[in-house]
């Protein structure tokens, strides 16, 4: 059961969550007014989630949250507290490595997103240590029901990324890194909104800040999950841009890795070629030839000139 475990040492805080997440039968919510009864909590069972006050007796947020840090490393941590400071914030998410710093009073709403955005984190993080395609594949689709006009795109990224990955003569265990990093490229996209991926035209700063991020995100629950450099590395890089403009590290040709490289040409052809929240899909004729325009300062041009006949094939076969 999706466990979150809320620790505060005031009743009435507790009490106010507590009524907040009655009719949320899909969690288990643990209440404690203390780090050492949640400690205690931690040693006896799995938690995949705590929120942790930040001013309270013998044992204070950070120091608690740090402790669960060493004893349950996969488990999210959230500091909630009354002070807004910077440096309570730092300290946070240095030491313990917070996944949030949420200021009261809260907003339920937001609370709860923030709550489910972890828990989601946690899954993630724990699937992806199977080692089992069957379970990358499930969870794809699992980020994709958060935008349903993605639907079936990761498989389609990795088809596409598989076949150029084969034509440029990548084999083996590195069809499977593209394969496998096509499936969850898009895995960090759990830290954002589905308002801010559904919305139906151009976002604002803070939203597309926010969608920027997930290539980060992502890439960080890969590593937390011990997944192979190569899959990290599509995560990580796939808005990489081949002149340097992309994000989120503004690598430049051949300093990205071939495999985001790759998964990024496919990403974007398939994302030209089906229907948006923001505008339908273009045409066949019309992908090839934004492709073509988007060349060389987004793609590699070499891959995209051995992508082309590949799509052309793809192409014909839908006609």
């Amino acid at each position: 059961m999706r466990t979150v475990l809320f620790v505060d040492d005031e009743p009435s805080i507790l009490n106010s969550i507590e009524r907040m997440y009655l009719e949320r039968d899909d969690i288990r919510c643990l209440f404690v007014s203390s780090g050492q009864e949640a400690l205690d909590i931690l040693d006896r069972e799995e938690v995949w989630v705590v929120v942790s006050d930040y001013l309270m007796p013998n044992m204070r947020g950070i120091e608690f949250l740090s402790r669960v840090k060493a004893r349950r490393p996969h488990t999210i941590r959230i500091m909630m507290t009354a002070y807004a400071d910077l440096s309570i914030a730092i300290d946070a998410i240095n030491k313990s490595e917070a996944f949030r710093f949420v200021t009261k009073p809260w907003n339920n709403k937001e609370l709860m997103e923030v709550v489910d955005e972890a828990l989601m984190r946690y899954h993630l993080i724990e699937s992806l240590g199977t080692e089992d395609e069957t379970v990358y594949l499930s969870l794809a689709q699992t980020v994709e029901l958060k935008d349903p006009y993605t639907k079936g795109h990761c498989d389609r990224v990795a088809k596409y990324a598989v076949a150029l990955a084969k034509d440029v003569g990548l084999d083996g265990e590195q069809l499977e890194v593209i394969k496998h990093g096509s499936w969850l490229h898009d895995c960090g996209k759990i830290g954002v909104p589905e308002r801010v991926l559904n919305f139906p035209g151009r976002l604002n700063e803070d939203d597309m800040e926010s969608v920027m991020q997930h290539p980060r995100w992502g890439a960080e629950v890969a590593r937390q999950a011990k997944m192979s450099e190569g899959v990290i590395n599509i995560i990580l890089y796939h808005h990489e841009q081949y002149s340097g403009t992309g994000y989120p590290s503004g690598l430049k040709g051949d300093n990205i890795p071939i495999e985001a490289r790759i998964v990024a040409i496919a990403d974007v052809f398939d994302a030209l070629y089906t229907d948006r929240p923001y505008r339908k899909a273009y045409s066949f004729e019309r992908v090839l030839d934004i492709l073509k325009e988007m060349t060389p300062t987004h793609f590699d041009p070499e891959l995209v000139k051995r992508f082309i006949p590949l799509a052309k094939k793809e192409g014909e076969n839908n006609e």
